[in-house]
């Protein structure tokens, strides 16, 4: 009976509509690749600035192990300064330049010792930077060894944090 009433209404078949295409898509999806893509180049951006830092620390322990070892081989005065120089390179990179650029003398070591010094570049080895750079001859009782040690202790903490 169903076929007869079929033909007499003469009914097609049901038709579906076409399955939804993939584009556009959803808003769920934009919204899930924005953030993707957000996290992608925040992670990038990271990432870049982690190995500019690597790059940057590590030249400037190159050059500290090189004035190192002027130091200890020239005990001069010109090392005594190139070493005193990277300090004041690396400080003006770290701090503000009106903090750091007028420094001279006690009051450089003073800052050298606040900033990570603790008292070691006013009174201890670090002394030599306030007056060394500017004489002859550097002192006899020079202690390089513990200077030495000092300024790869204070450029080393220094370094690491520099942008």
């Amino acid at each position: 009976m169903s076929a007869d009433l079929h033909q007499a209404l003469q009914l097609r078949d049901i038709h579906l509509p076409p399955p939804p295409s993939f584009w556009p898509p959803a808003p769920g999806w934009w919204i899930v690749a924005a953030v993707l893509l957000a996290l992608v180049a925040g992670g990038s951006h990271a990432a870049w600035r982690r190995l500019r830092l690597r790059r940057q620390r590590r030249r400037v322990m190159d050059v500290l192990a090189r004035l190192e070892s002027g130091l200890v081989s020239d005990r001069s005065p010109q090392a005594l300064m190139q070493v005193s120089v990277l300090l004041r390179r690396l400080a003006l990179m770290r701090f503000p330049r009106a903090q750091v650029a007028a420094l001279t003398g006690p009051a450089w070591l003073r800052f050298l010792d606040e900033s990570g010094g603790q008292g070691r570049f006013a009174d201890g080895p670090g002394r030599v930077l306030g007056s060394g750079p500017y004489q002859r001859a550097l002192p006899a009782d020079i202690d390089v060894p513990g200077l030495v040690a000092l300024v790869r202790e204070w450029v080393d903490q220094h370094a690491r944090r520099t942008a």
